[in-house]
C-alpha cells in the first residue's frame, strides 16, 4: 500500500472516530485537510471518490448506486439542499445521502478543502454551491 493510501486511511479513521453524527462534515474535512487532502471529487452514480492529496492521489470505489442503463434524474436544487440538510442533521447514513443526492440530479460533487466549499453538479450544467464553516480541530 502506498504512503498516500496509508495516510488517507489513517486520516479517515481518525476523522470517523471523532466526527459527531450531527454537523460532523466540517470536522471530517478539517482532519483530512490537516492530513494533506486538498480536494475530493465524488462521481455519482458510480460512487467513485477521488482524493487529491499532497502525498499522491487516491481513488476509492464504493458499490454503485445503479447498474446497467438508468435515466439521469433532473437537477432539483431544493432536493439537493434537503439531502444535505438531512445529512447535516444526522438523519441519514452516508450511502443514503449519496442516493438522495443522485435522486436530486447530482452527478458529481467536489469538496475544496482549502476554500471550504462543496459544489454539486447536474448533467446539464446546473450546480449548487455551499460553503461550510471552518472549525478548529487539534492536529491528529
Amino acid at each position: 500500500m502506498s504512503e498516500a493510501i496509508n495516510n488517507l486511511n489513517n486520516a479517515l479513521g481518525s476523522a470517523m472516530s471523532v466526527r459527531p453524527d450531527v454537523g460532523g462534515f466540517p470536522i471530517l474535512v478539517e482532519i483530512l485537510r490537516q492530513a494533506g487532502v486538498t480536494r475530493n471529487i465524488w462521481h455519482l452514480p458510480s460512487c467513485q471518490s477521488i482524493y487529491l492529496t499532497t502525498r499522491g492521489n487516491v481513488v476509492i470505489q464504493m458499490p454503485p448506486l445503479v447498474t446497467g442503463n438508468a435515466d439521469i434524474p433532473a437537477f432539483d436544487r431544493d432536493a439537493v439542499i434537503r439531502a444535505i440538510r438531512t445529512d447535516q442533521e444526522g438523519k441519514s447514513t452516508f450511502p443514503e445521502f449519496l442516493k438522495a443526492a443522485w435522486d436530486a440530479g447530482v452527478i458529481r460533487y467536489e469538496v475544496e478543502f482549502e476554500k471550504h466549499y462543496v459544489i454539486c453538479f447536474g448533467v446539464s450544467g446546473d450546480e449548487y454551491r455551499e460553503d461550510y464553516p471552518v472549525v478548529d480541530v487539534p492536529a491528529m
